[in-house]
């Protein structure tokens, strides 16, 4: 089975990002998203659609096009929730991104009207009935095909990195699970979701997704949804590691990062360098260190077992990039990665509002000002100062 590769010009860029849709009064969920798709049509129903449903109608995915610069990531993006914004307002609707939802049960949720989503939930039952979470992908083109699985192999090691940055759900169904990430438990609970396959060329995936779908497992290769995939249509290294991103800065920080690690891993295949392809065993324990302790983990560095405090290495790796991003002009949104380890992650500044004696609903109104305001709610505090209307006017 060939499977055809689109090369991309450069490490060209995609950003998919999953919102919620939250009534502001009570700060569930609201399952309205064909209603909100119905009233931006523009967005909706272009040929290249940039608003469009996901599983669950609690959420709308909006998607860039094709940009070149993590800043036209942004502008992107910011233009489509500026138009959304518009139509859910007066809807008393308010919009967020956590990876899970605070205080909603994913057992109140409706489905979106969409013939594959009838489909995935006929089939994995109870695996999908839960999925009421949120994510971001982050698509980087690659020059030439048989880059494309050196590379992925590569970013494997990071998984706990680009996790920990963005863990965003401490919370499911009204509690608190202990874990940074309760989302990387859920959605990793589908048979073929997980960490990537580590496998040796490009030769070695065909021959997988072959053998996949022979034996009925996939009915084709987007089926297969790995922490970090191929999209051979798009030309791209998909990144699906990323919590819910609560603010348009944090996107960027992560776009940033992914954009300078697959451009670094380009540039080293070009010298001749062998990239370096993690022990599958190290992959998994450092995923599962991520999910538990955010960045607060420690984390494996080699397939003996020598550990460092994710943190550290997060610090490292940024100043490891820096001249990659100035090149890439991408070193102002990196710089977030810094904001990100000082302030907290999500997870963390979700969990400050409960210690001060917030409740639930308050880390809510939390995520809701965080993307509204572009800026980190760190406290309870700075809820008095926000622009949450409960009374949706």
């Amino acid at each position: 089975m060939g499977i055809e590769f689109t090369p991309s010009r450069g490490a060209s860029l995609g950003v998919e990002w999953e919102l919620q849709l939250v009534d502001r009064q009570t700060r569930r969920l609201r399952q309205d998203a064909g209603e909100v798709l119905a009233e931006i049509r523009d967005l909706s129903e272009a040929p290249r659609p940039k608003a469009m449903h996901e599983l669950m109608q609690s959420q709308i995915e909006i998607v860039t096009g094709v940009c070149h610069t993590v800043a036209e990531v942004l502008q992107d993006l910011s233009g489509t929730i500026e138009r959304i914004r518009q139509v859910v307002e007066p809807r008393g609707t308010g919009l967020a991104c956590t990876g899970t939802h605070a205080i909603s049960d994913w057992r109140e949720a409706v489905y979106a009207p969409i013939q594959r989503y009838a489909e995935l939930v006929e089939e994995m039952q109870w695996l999908a009935w839960r999925i009421q979470t949120f994510g971001v992908h982050v698509h980087v083109g690659v020059r030439e095909r048989d880059k494309v699985i050196p590379i992925v192999n590569a970013l494997a090691a990071y998984l706990p990195h680009f996790l920990a940055l963005t863990a965003s759900s401490p919370f499911w169904g009204g509690q608190d699970t202990g874990l940074a990430s309760s989302r990387a438990i859920v959605f990793g609970a589908l048979p073929t979701a997980g960490p990537p396959h580590l496998l040796a060329d490009w030769a070695e995936f065909e021959e997988y997704m072959e053998t996949l779908m022979r034996a009925g497992t996939i009915k084709s290769i987007k089926e297969v949804w790995w922490d970090v995939r191929p999209h051979p249509d798009l030309g791209t290294i998909e990144i699906r590691m990323f919590d819910g991103i609560p603010t348009l800065r944090e996107v960027g920080m992560v776009t940033a990062l992914s954009q300078c690690l697959v451009h670094q891993f380009d540039q080293q295949l070009d010298r001749g360098y062998r990239l370096p392809r993690p022990p599958a065993w190290v992959v998994r324990d450092n995923k599962w260190r991520a999910t538990r302790y955010g960045m607060d983990a420690v984390i494996v560095t080699d397939d003996r077992g020598a550990t460092a405090p994710l943190r550290d290495v997060l610090y490292e790796l940024h100043r490891e990039l820096e001249p990659i991003a100035d090149r890439l002009g991408c070193a102002e949104e990196l710089a977030v990665m810094s904001e990100v380890l000082e302030h907290g992650g999500s997870a963390e500044r979700q969990r400050a509002v409960i210690a001060e004696g917030g409740t639930l609903e308050d880390v809510v109104d939390a995520t809701m000002i965080e993307l509204a305001e572009n800026r980190f709610v760190t406290s309870r505090q700075h809820l008095v100062d926000g622009t949450v209307d409960h009374a949706g006017t």
